[in-house]
């Protein structure tokens, strides 16, 4: 849990925070974790008035696999025009592609604790699916059409 933090966080900056209990994988599979925290930020910015919080200072926030979907958050309510708008976002080592498990990052932080390539792209599976049967193809890149790669390359590029 997260809840000390969180506490930490408000205390700090004198802000409230909002911290969600989203269902995780691989018990609930993508996209329910995503629509945990979109309706829950959707409810809050609805009725941000009743919990007294200015809605010019509304951050949304996540690590890990909450960056993601902190990340697809402010994304698909960046073009919101019923809502208003959020300040930022903080992504605190965000899992944001799992597209190519070989880029130099990857390979340069290979034994650096916590979060070895191969868990990153295990914990990537069981998100999307609960299953990881094809880790193999997707540590080889295998997984992803050629087309799809060539269109995607300048966003997902070591360069």
């Amino acid at each position: 849990s997260h809840e000390k933090i969180c506490r930490y966080i408000a205390r700090e900056s004198e802000l409230v925070v909002v911290s969600v209990g989203y269902r995780l994988a691989p018990e609930h599979k993508y996209p329910a974790a995503y629509e945990d925290c979109l309706n829950a930020t959707i409810h809050f910015m609805k009725n941000i008035e009743h919990y007294g919080v200015d809605p010019a200072n509304v951050i949304v926030c996540g690590d890990s696999a909450g960056g993601n979907l902190a990340a697809a958050v402010s994304q698909t309510l960046a073009g919101r025009s019923d809502l208003p708008r959020l300040r930022a976002q903080i992504l605190i080592y965000p899992g944001l592609q799992a597209l190519d498990f070989n880029l130099p990052s990857y390979h340069q932080n290979r034994g650096v604790p916590l979060l070895f390539r191969e868990r990153a792209a295990f914990f990537a599976l069981q998100y999307l699916n609960g299953d990881a049967l094809h880790m193999q193809e997707v540590l080889e890149g295998s997984h992803i059409p050629p087309d799809m790669r060539l269109k995607y390359r300048k966003w997902v590029s070591p360069d």
